[in-house]
């Protein structure tokens, strides 16, 4: 009793064992009465042994002297009950043996490590964290920091047989696991289904199971997940329902506000010099992307869930979007800031293209259908902005032939500067949409002016009259050029049209003419026969069987596929 008090355990129960021993020589009532009084120490002593054992985790730093003298008092007592169990025949005296403290030490550590996983005051609260969040994050914790104790300071102290790390971690995880599985089945907020999932798939396995001072044991227990698969699918379900409902309703909401926003009689806010919205561009974007990356953060198939699910709202959200720029289009052409909102919209869709291109892969039937519909939202409102202006330049190309192309140069100045004027409001639109409008009028003015050559309002008789139209046209062609490359339109592919038209007019040698022609068909395969049959009234010398034989070689050489920018298909000859 008195090494007992001064926490000499190992010491007490080699004295406890030569007293046992002691009893064989007893008589019977001697034998009693000493066994009561060795009884009573022995309790004295479990008591003292196991309650140090259940507070392993603790004592293996504060206290490890204290905790080593129990553990040898354990391996002491199990030692001598395989000497007695090894007895043949067992000393009939030692009736209290074998006295299994090893199964009670297993108790002890479930008890030990089901206190400590309970125990959630040990944990500081986390703001803004549910009970159900709370506790996942105390058991982490716990299992971590205990588990990495036991690791470094208490499995040292045992034998190889006790297996002890790997008992200890089956019990934090089964605790665990059980906790989880309980949690699963009952009915959880949504934010608490995103948390359990997570530890189910990420923080567990991940982080705690490859921490690096627990990857090497913790790979030789084999440990399972922390839910059933069966029950670890149904959550999941119930994740993916819930977000995909969550960003639908999101989107929705932010359109309803976009929509708002154009009803203010307020111009659009400018960034670099370019009207935006982009408040709608960036929060849809974010809603969609946030959501994928919490999903992924969860598990890459869980996120690949989500990512094909919600690829599906975005062409949806933009259908609403696009039918609601349409009716703003069509109702609201007196609002103050009609322009503006039109070009806001516009750049708008640069983020969403942005998006599209770097997330979606081109196998996705998704991606054609949202790049589909921002083309809408971007022609629609191209029309808009450019119908004034094409109503503008109409008369002014009109009197090309009214004037039998004698004052062309004039003509050609006035409408590069109307619109040189007209495109200036347009730079408040995004640099690709900006190129693409201006490459929109250059195609307009290109195609305008070749409406006016197959008007047949002009017939020319000599070589000279010709040659002097085809100066004309080429200086025009070459203003024009000049002008749309300048103003930065990309649309090269332009360039030529005129030029070669010009040559085929100054050209007076058949054979030439048939290349020249031919030279045209293979730049702009969407040329037809009505279209050069048309142009070629200007060339008034040419005998009926020489026009033949030229719209004949058109024929021959013609494409019949719709080339990607159509020049001559959009001209109508009458």
């Amino acid at each position: 009793m008195d090494l007992l008090g001064e926490q000499k355990l190992c010491d007490a129960i080699q004295h406890l064992f030569v007293l046992e021993k002691s009893l064989s020589s007893k008589s019977e009532e001697g034998l009693n009465a000493s066994q009561k009084d060795i009884e009573s120490v022995y309790e004295v002593l479990k008591h003292k042994v196991f309650s140090t054992l259940k507070d392993s985790v603790l004592l293996a730093k504060t206290n490890p002297d204290l905790l080593q003298q129990a553990v040898e008092a354990l391996k002491e007592q199990e030692k001598e009950d395989q000497n007695y169990m090894s007895e043949n025949p067992p000393d009939q005296n030692m009736q209290f043996r074998p006295r299994k403290w090893k199964e009670l030490w297993m108790v002890t550590v479930k008890e030990s490590v089901e206190a400590r996983m309970k125990d959630t005051s040990r944990t500081p609260r986390t703001e803004n964290l549910s009970a159900v969040g709370q506790n996942l994050l105390h058991m982490g914790k716990t299992m971590r920091e205990d588990l990495t104790v036991v690791a470094k300071y208490i499995n040292k102290l045992y034998p190889p047989e006790f297996n002890v790390f790997s008992i200890y971690a089956e019990l934090y995880h089964n605790y665990f696991a059980s906790q989880a599985k309980k949690n699963a089945e009952s009915h959880l907020e949504d934010k608490d289904i995103y948390l359990l999932l997570s530890w189910v798939h990420n923080f567990y396995p991940n982080d705690m199971r490859k921490d690096h001072d627990l990857a090497v044991e913790l790979d030789k227990v084999k440990l399972g997940s922390l839910l059933p698969s069966s029950l670890s699918k149904e959550l999941e379900n119930k994740y993916l329902d819930s977000e995909e409902v969550t960003v639908k309703n999101s989107l929705s909401r932010c359109l309803d506000k976009e929509i708002q926003r154009w009803k203010e009689d307020k111009e659009p806010e400018k960034l670099n010099g370019h009207f935006q919205s982009e408040l709608l561009g960036i929060f849809v974007i974010q809603s969609i992307y946030s959501s994928q990356q919490r999903a992924e953060d969860i598990s890459k198939a869980v996120g690949e869930e989500l990512s094909r699910r919600l690829l599906k709202e975005l062409p949806a959200f933009l259908r609403s979007y696009r039918d609601a720029f349409e009716d703003f289009r069509e109702k609201s052409k007196k609002h103050r800031y009609y322009k503006p909102i039109l070009i806001a919209n516009i750049n708008n869709c640069w983020n969403f293209r942005e998006y599209t291109e770097k997330y979606m892969a081109e196998k996705d039937d998704s991606k054609a259908d949202i790049l589909s519909t921002l083309t809408d939202i971007e022609n629609s409102g191209f029309d808009v902005l450019l119908q004034q202006l094409f109503a503008q330049l109409k008369p002014m190309f009109k009197r090309f032939t009214e004037n039998k192309w004698d004052s062309s140069s004039e003509i050609m100045n006035e409408i590069i500067k109307t619109t040189s004027k007209y495109i200036s409001d347009l730079k408040t639109l995004k640099d690709p949409f900006y190129h693409a409008i201006v490459e929109k009028i250059h195609a307009r003015l290109v195609k305008e002016y070749i409406v006016r050559l197959l008007k047949r309002k002009v017939s020319l008789k000599t070589a000279a009259q010709q040659q002097t139209l085809a100066q004309h046209i080429s200086k025009n062609a070459a203003d024009l050029e000049a002008f749309c490359t300048s103003n930065g339109s990309q649309a090269t592919w332009l360039n030529s049209a005129l030029p070669k038209l010009a040559e085929i007019i100054r050209l007076q040698d058949l054979g030439a003419i048939k290349i020249e022609v031919a030279t045209l068909a293979t730049t702009y395969p969407d040329i037809r026969k009505r279209h050069l049959e048309a142009f070629l009234h200007i060339k008034a010398n040419l005998s009926r069987s020489e026009l033949k034989s030229i719209l004949g070689y058109l024929a021959d050489s013609t494409a019949s596929t719709q080339p990607k920018a159509p020049l001559f298909s959009n001209i109508n000859v009458s």
